[in-house]
């Protein structure tokens, strides 16, 4: 089975870091896309060099400092469908509830391509995060899978085997 795992924010770098080291540590042949929504050295590659993630296979760059977040995502789904095109995986698998997730997470659903979401930690239903809120559940509803781990409940690490379990499964998701 082939993975293309999709980051974009330093949120996801931190939730998809021990995701990869699990994928290493089992074999899944996977892909590491970076959505480029956060840019910034400090933002981004200082996470990649901390966390120990491998630079990713393909950055797409399509996130502009001051376009609408509408332009971010549909340049989003156009970099990101072009290599799905090019390179289609088995499943793609995307990290959190920000613009870019939710971008690649509207490219699988339109390419029928499975998809997973893959969560750390609690869900916040206050309205000041409604975007969040609004990616969140429009992300699930497109999801064939849904990993979903409380950090606290999860010191061993065992969440993470889990999934990849499941993900080696492959042929029966």
């Amino acid at each position: 089975m082939k993975i293309c795992l999709c980051v974009g924010t330093r949120p996801n770098f931190m939730k998809a870091a021990p995701l990869i080291r699990a994928f290493k540590k089992y074999g899944i042949d996977y892909r590491l896309i970076h959505t480029g929504q956060h840019y910034d050295k400090n933002m981004s590659q200082i996470f990649f060099d901390e966390l120990g993630i491998p630079e990713p296979d393909i950055n797409l760059g399509a996130w502009i400092e001051n376009d609408s977040p509408s332009m971010q995502v549909g340049r989003t789904m156009v970099f990101f469908s072009r290599q799905m095109e090019l390179n289609r995986p088995d499943l793609i698998m995307v990290v959190g509830d920000v613009d870019s997730a939710l971008a690649c997470a509207l490219v699988a659903n339109k390419m029928g391509i499975r998809l997973a979401h893959f969560e750390v930690g609690e869900r916040s239903y206050s309205q000041s995060m409604k975007q969040q809120i609004i990616n969140q559940i429009f992300i699930d509803q497109m999801s064939d899978l849904l990993f979903y781990i409380k950090p606290d409940l999860d010191l061993d690490g065992k969440a993470f085997e889990r999934i990849v379990e499941i993900l080696k499964k492959g042929e029966e998701i």
